[in-house]
């Protein structure tokens, strides 16, 4: 029991958290990594450097938004995209050996997880539902790099287990955000401005997802809205289905999971998971549990309270 440090270095943020198991509190803080205007993505090594000059000032700012001297239990840190053979990004290094540091100065245990383990503790304690960690659950974690649902279920050196059970194809939702709303003009990362700009239409469609046995493709989405702009529709319209498109496949994957898993209850997590028009969509099936809009998008949540838990059990 006490205050436990979480960091997780993603491909586009840098994240930062406190949770205190006494209390249940967190506190946490985060920067988006710079994306020169017009262009869709970084370079991990750009993303490396970026990221080992925003996390001491995020550090900074935990500590400010804290108040009180900091005294650690111990600490938890995302090594890598999910607990997969193979998965493995470069820019997660960064937080292993800042908190690898920190831990060796204050003789603290270290715990890893996973990015992906992290989006679903945050999500799961957003809803104040940490209890679904030690039953059978399936999740979905919708982003930039990821568009997938997975059986979580307990395991004891991890805590909890994750297995893919369906996934996008090609194109991941996040990906085809971003795209059409930078071929629009927006911001990267697109995800807040295309919400808010497919919000202004009254647009009325029908998607057209290709689906094999559960999994979506989504790559034509991407196309669609490029045939749109070109027949001169409006921008908030090109939004509108890039967005339901999204949502439609959700809902289908949705369906499929219901089909094979009736009983288990369903965590969305991830960054697109921020979304007005998907988390409506998405609100009719029941036993399903959102994460909160502020802990969809990447956070250190997770890994501080994975941190918590594991100091508990281990």
């Amino acid at each position: 029991m006490g205050l436990y440090i979480g960091v997780d270095t993603s491909n586009y943020t840098t994240s930062t958290a406190l949770y205190d198991s006494n209390t249940n509190r967190i506190w946490h803080c985060r920067s988006f990594l710079p994306v020169k205007a017009g262009e869709k993505g970084i370079r991990q090594s750009d993303a490396v450097f970026h990221h080992t000059q925003a996390l001491p000032e995020r550090i900074s700012e935990l500590c400010a938004l804290y108040g009180a001297p900091v005294s650690l239990a111990a600490a938890g840190v995302s090594d890598r995209p999910c607990d997969r053979d193979g998965s493995y990004m470069p820019c997660f290094t960064v937080g292993v050996s800042f908190i690898r540091g920190i831990c060796t100065l204050e003789n603290i245990p270290m715990y890893r997880t996973t990015h992906q383990h992290g989006h679903i503790a945050a999500a799961l304690y957003s809803a104040d539902r940490l209890d679904f960690l030690f039953h059978d659950f399936l999740a979905f974690h919708v982003s930039g790099g990821t568009t997938e649902a997975v059986l979580c279920q307990p395991a004891h050196d991890n805590v909890f287990s994750c297995r893919q059970l369906i996934s996008s194809s090609d194109l991941k939702a996040g990906q085809a955000i971003d795209r059409v709303g930078v071929m629009l003009g927006l911001p990267f990362p697109a995800g807040k401005a295309l919400d808010t700009l497919s919000l202004e239409s009254k647009l009325h469609c029908t998607p057209k997802i290709s689906l094999s046995n559960g999994n979506p493709s989504l790559s034509g989405i991407q196309n669609q809205c490029e045939n749109m702009q070109k027949n001169g529709a409006p921008a908030c319209d090109i939004a509108r289905f890039c967005i339901e498109s999204i949502a439609f496949a959700l809902c289908r994957m949705t369906d499929s999971l219901r089909d094979a898993y009736p009983s288990l209850p369903i965590l969305y997590s991830g960054g697109v998971m921020s979304n007005t028009l998907i988390r409506k969509s998405l609100s009719d099936f029941s036993n399903t549990i959102f994460a909160s809009v502020e802990l969809s998008s990447d956070n250190a949540v997770g890994p501080a309270v994975l941190a918590a838990i594991k100091d508990a059990i281990f």
